[in-house]
């Protein structure tokens, strides 16, 4: 795939109507009213009656199913897919060739209510993706129906991942990260699971030369209440892709660029053919750990008469205020975290450490700032 190419194009393709992470349907239709109306239609309705809606592409034999905002505050991979339809509809080599050989189908907010709510949950409070089996929720069915109906050869479930996970044995943050679902209780390496294995492989081949050692894999236990391990036990090649943090990226607008670039890398892979022999190299990406705060302050004192000094963990609380998301620090832990890494470290090099309010911090508190002495420090990002 031609990176270059593809980065010098992606300002030009870039979706200007999505920016950031709150993104509803309401954002998602101006993108819709802009496309030929042959290639949307709706396909079903949420708990609340929103539209859901889906896209097609291409007219090849290849049929590859993709789905976006199963969790409704999952949005990242919203955003690359549009960037990929501009793509589509440009009289570009690497999309005819995509387009000639495969035929896509693409949900880009499968949980409207979610997304309305920035929530993981749809509006009676289900985990989508955690509803596989009991189909309890109209989302579930619309997704299930599709995939009854179209009866894909491949298929992506899109998501997003909190910027607690870092790539395993290192302090990189995890940015991008993958995984081929299991179908058994046993984790089989079945023919399906080796193709989504092989697919993740060229993925990482690829990201390799933009961000080095920064991409991590899923562990794969299995749930058959997940979508991707059901599809998957249903010998359909699934792959998740999950989108994670760039460094001072929480727009996620650099890793819509990377998730863009893992759609379309996956996309020609499956349209010239998948090599499984190298399947093996997926087992060589190391595995997500959870060793990352958004905020590490180390080496403070919370009174003058402390002797040993501590760190202080803030975590981001993602919170929708007046149509926005505002990024709300909170106190995590107050302890030793030696084993653990923040995007953003602070040394306080054993000055005494308060809130706010100028009394000691607290775990679980709220935040905006924290006076080191008599130094105001921003937590906001």
């Amino acid at each position: 795939m031609k990176l270059e190419q593809l980065n010098s194009l992606f300002s030009l393709l870039k979706t200007p109507d999505l920016f950031g992470r709150y993104i509803t349907n309401s954002h998602i239709e101006k993108c819709i009213e802009k496309m030929p109306t042959s290639t949307s239609s709706v396909i079903g309705f949420s708990v609340e009656n929103r539209p859901i809606y889906s896209l097609r592409f291409g007219k090849g034999p290849k049929k590859v199913l993709m789905w976006s905002q199963m969790h409704g505050n999952e949005s990242t991979t919203t955003k690359a897919l549009f960037d990929c339809f501009n793509l589509f509809l440009t009289n570009n080599e690497i999309p005819n060739s995509i387009l000639e050989t495969c035929t896509l189908l693409v949900i880009p907010v499968l949980s409207p209510d979610g997304a309305e709510r920035y929530t993981r949950l749809n509006a009676n409070e289900v985990d989508l993706n955690r509803d596989a089996q009991d189909l309890s929720q109209p989302e579930s069915e619309v997704l299930r129906k599709v995939f009854n109906d179209f009866k894909p050869d491949y298929c992506f479930n899109l998501h997003g991942q909190r910027t607690i996970y870092n790539v395993g044995g290192t302090h990189n943050s995890s940015i991008l990260s993958f995984l081929s679902p299991s179908q058994d209780t046993q984790r089989s390496i079945t023919p399906n699971r080796k193709q989504a294995m092989s697919l993740i492989v060229e993925i990482n081949s690829m990201l390799q030369q933009v961000i080095p050692n920064c991409v991590a894999r899923y562990d794969d236990g299995f749930n058959l209440n997940c979508v991707g391990d059901t599809f998957q036990n249903l010998n359909v090649p699934t792959v998740l892709f999950e989108a994670g943090h760039y460094p001072n990226d929480y727009n996620r607008e650099e890793v819509r660029y990377l998730m863009f670039l893992s759609i379309l890398k996956a996309l020609e892979a499956i349209s010239k053919g998948i090599d499984v022999e190298g399947y093996e190299d997926y087992f060589l990406i190391p595995e997500n750990e959870k060793q990352f705060y958004d905020i590490v302050i180390r080496n403070i004192k919370l009174e003058s008469s402390s002797v040993e000094a501590v760190d202080v963990a803030i975590q981001y609380e993602e919170r929708l205020v007046d149509g926005k998301v505002e990024f709300i620090p909170i106190v995590e832990a107050i302890s030793k975290l030696d084993s653990f890494y923040g995007h953003r470290e602070i040394d306080a090099k054993g000055q005494v450490l308060k809130n706010q309010y100028n009394t000691m911090l607290e775990v679980a508190s709220e935040n905006d700032f924290v006076l080191l002495n008599t130094e105001k420090i921003s937590l906001k990002p």
